[in-house]
């Protein structure tokens, strides 16, 4: 669990045209109208060593707020996208990148690009490992078998932390650095609208994909239509 953080006004901009035949197009733009902070907070293995975790900078901070955000679809959706093989690598002790959004049943490799050893692990409920020690030009590679949130560390590294996102399905992307972003050929339904943002957490809204027509839809997350969940 992380620590307090500041709660921010997040507005999604939704517009979702006349179907094409396979489903609505939908376009979205967050807005983040306050800066995203956190407490920073050690895990009970860095206290019995005595470490302290080092400045936000190394720690989930990003110049722009949209690497660090998923945003997703949950609901009675089709089938997963097809498994992929991402990297998350280790370097200039930090992870890089930051945040990764795959599919449930993909892969990441976790390469040592430093000159010093690393240890790669995840106390996160939809998925636990530990990779060991392990030098530079070494990696490991863990399969991510259910949605969820892992967050992930380094038991030598405090200071090194990063989340993988595993969606349900293939409606999921990470905005552009303008905070713009668009689903294609969404079947029509009522589904979550999930945006999960590495130092707020995660915020939730109901969106009805109508089968004709279209619907604009804002969501302020200051209100309490928005679920913080981790």
């Amino acid at each position: 669990m992380k620590g307090p953080f500041v709660i921010p006004v997040l507005t999604f901009c939704l517009s979702l045209p006349a179907p094409s035949g396979l489903g609505a197009e939908l376009t979205g733009h967050i807005v983040i109208t306050k800066r995203l902070s956190k407490k920073q907070v050690t895990l009970p293995m860095y206290q019995l060593r005595g470490a302290s975790p080092a400045a936000l900078d190394g720690h989930g901070e990003s110049a722009n707020d949209s690497e660090i955000v998923a945003v997703f679809l949950e609901g009675k959706l089709p089938d997963a996208e097809k498994p992929v093989r991402a990297e998350l690598a280790q370097q200039g002790q930090r992870f890089e990148p930051q945040l990764v959004v795959i599919p449930v049943g993909s892969s990441v490799s976790f390469p040592n690009a430093d000159p010093i050893f690393h240890n790669v692990f995840s106390l996160s409920g939809a998925k636990k490992f530990d990779l060991g020690y392990y030098p530079a030009g070494q990696t490991r590679t863990v399969k991510f078998d259910q949605p969820g949130i892992v967050q992930v560390y380094c038991h030598l590294h405090p200071n090194m932390y990063a989340a993988i996102v595993v969606v349900p399905n293939r409606w999921y992307t990470k905005p552009e650095d303008d905070g713009s972003f668009s689903f294609h050929d969404v079947p029509p339904g009522t589904y979550s609208l999930v945006a999960w943002h590495m130092n707020a957490g995660c915020f939730r809204r109901e969106i009805q994909v109508p089968a004709i027509g279209g619907i604009d839809v804002v969501v302020d997350f200051s209100e309490r239509g928005g679920e913080r969940r981790r």
